[in-house]
């Protein structure tokens, strides 16, 4: 008999219920990561009939205890307190840390795959079974399960609405955003958490599902090894971790015929890197790519913006495929916290003097379709990100802050500044051109910001290529499966959050039909 699914909150173990040292458990699947990719994947296994068991490295936090602060939200419910970075220190690269993952502190912004990208990884990588009509009872499920549409005309923002008229003066083509969004409260606090419940992430929505089939949820639960015997998936070990002290409570090992690595694109080759496992093919942990994005900002005297409305709720796709320019431009409520790290004005007077203008500024985002030369490495114990701007990709970013210059002075900003390391500003549009194609691609000199790590556990047909199947199953360890962005065998130039939770589906359901068949 399935349990209720709580209005509030949902049940979960946590470091502070546990008083055993050492505990182990039994389950048909153990899945590592409670985001888009391990939320979905433990519902679908637990309603087939599964046990399942999900382990958080992060804390649980209900949406009770959301501030609504992204100051707060940062050390609450990101990666490294929002400061995880690659090894340059230049781009910072956030990642939800809770149960819930990204979800909970994502804009919501949801995209199919394109077509284009579907079709290329059939050519390029063997994925043939990927084909957009396969694909699309996936992306049509989620949708309806997540409630994602395009949003009303009612859930917009002052800076989307600045911004569009830009985009019409300019000539621009725009959308609205889809969202998995229910009737948005419009705190413009999606990156801090949802504190309405509003948004659809996995907190509120394939967790609480997964858990009324019975699936079991522990957080502050850090995979430290995945476990192998004769070629086959075993389970995991882990570490739980007291929030307080930072100091191990206790050791947890799952046994399970069945792992499901959807700890994000970062952690889930380290879990496998630490292990020594499926990375016959040498390619854990390389291929990654980030969507670097950069937001220059335009000052609109008197414009007087209250920060509030939907944070995304419309884009501009006109140049994202490669074969058009490499970019997607997006809007992003502005508020102080973002304000005061995004471009530099110097210190004392200057910087006070431009903060207290935060409500005369309209920024937007230019997000590249980056090529996948990243790599994710584990050494001595310390997680290194190597990553820098490639000098092929600093282009698309060049011609992305172009395209915002000429929105931004279209809608009638007064001058625009970059997001530089030093005083960069354009006083008027007759000077775009000739201040951004004087820049060059320089290590540190950026402030760049990137949501959507992916790609290090390549899917594809070729074992010497990929590490998994294209079904997501290790070449090297059967039972062992990847279920997050790390799968995605290229950068795909829009946010992959619906890509995510279709591949998990797609993935699942591979799972429940090869049990069936054996």
């Amino acid at each position: 008999m399935d349990t209720p699914v709580a209005t509030h909150g949902i049940p979960v173990t946590q470091a502070k219920d546990i008083h055993d040292s050492n505990i182990k458990l039994s389950a048909d699947v153990v899945v590592v990561g409670s985001g888009a990719g391990g939320a979905v994947a433990a519902y679908e296994l637990a309603n087939a009939g599964k046990k399942v068991v999900i382990l958080e490295a992060g804390p649980y936090v209900p949406s009770s205890e959301f501030t609504e602060m992204l100051a707060v939200g940062m050390g609450q419910l990101y990666q490294d307190a929002g400061g995880q970075t690659n090894l340059t220190g230049d781009t910072v690269i956030l990642q939800g840390a809770c149960v819930g993952g990204s979800t909970v502190v994502n804009a919501g912004v949801c995209f199919r795959t394109p077509d284009y990208y579907l079709n290329l990884w059939g050519k390029k990588f063997g994925l043939t079974n990927l084909t957009p009509g396969a694909m699309l009872p996936y992306f049509q499920k989620v949708e309806k399960n997540l409630s994602i549409a395009r949003y009303p005309d009612t859930e917009t923002s002052e800076e989307a609405q600045k911004l569009i008229e830009g985009c019409e003066k300019a000539k621009v083509p725009w959308k609205q955003s889809r969202r998995n969004v229910k009737d948005c409260a419009l705190s413009a606090a999606c990156l801090s958490g949802c504190a309405t419940d509003r948004k659809q992430s996995m907190l509120v929505t394939y967790l609480p599902w997964a858990i009324a089939k019975g699936a079991q949820v522990y957080s502050d639960t850090r995979v430290v090894k995945t476990l192998v015997k004769n070629g086959k998936a075993a389970g995991v070990q882990a570490e739980i971790i007291d929030r307080k002290t930072g100091e191990k409570k206790a050791d947890l090992q799952v046994d399970a015929p069945t792992v499901i690595l959807a700890a994000g694109a970062i952690q889930t080759p380290i879990i496998l890197l630490r292990s020594g496992v499926a990375n016959s093919s040498g390619q854990v942990g390389k291929n990654f790519a980030c969507h670097p994005s950069l937001s220059p900002i335009g000052y609109f005297p008197g414009f007087n913006q209250n920060f509030l409305g939907a944070w995304h709720s419309f884009y501009v796709d006109e140049y994202t495929l490669p074969e058009d320019g490499g970019f997607i431009l997006l809007n992003g409520v502005y508020e102080p916290v973002e304000a005061s790290f995004n471009v530099e004005r110097g210190t004392g007077k200057p910087y006070m003097d431009y903060m207290k203008e935060c409500k005369n500024y309209v920024r937007c985002i230019s997000l590249i379709h980056d090529r996948n030369h990243g790599e994710v490495l584990w050494e001595k114990g310390v997680k290194k990100i190597k990553y820098d701007m490639h000098d092929g990709d600093f282009p698309l970013m060049i011609s992305g802050m172009k395209s915002i210059a000429k929105i931004l002075f279209a809608a009638g900003a007064e001058k625009v500044y970059l997001p530089t390391s030093d005083k960069q500003e354009i006083r008027n549009a007759s000077e775009i051109d000739k201040v951004l194609d004087a820049l060059q691609n320089e290590p540190a000199r950026y402030r760049y910001v990137s949501y959507h790590p992916q790609g290090t556990c390549r899917m594809g047909a070729d074992s010497k290529t990929s590490v998994t199947n294209p079904y997501g199953e290790s070449h090297d360890v059967k039972g062992l499966y990847v279920a997050d962005a790390s799968l995605l065998p290229t950068s795909i130039g829009y946010n992959p959050q619906e890509t995510v939770y279709a591949l998990s589906s797609y993935v699942s359901h591979h799972i429940i039909k090869s049990a069936k068949q054996s």
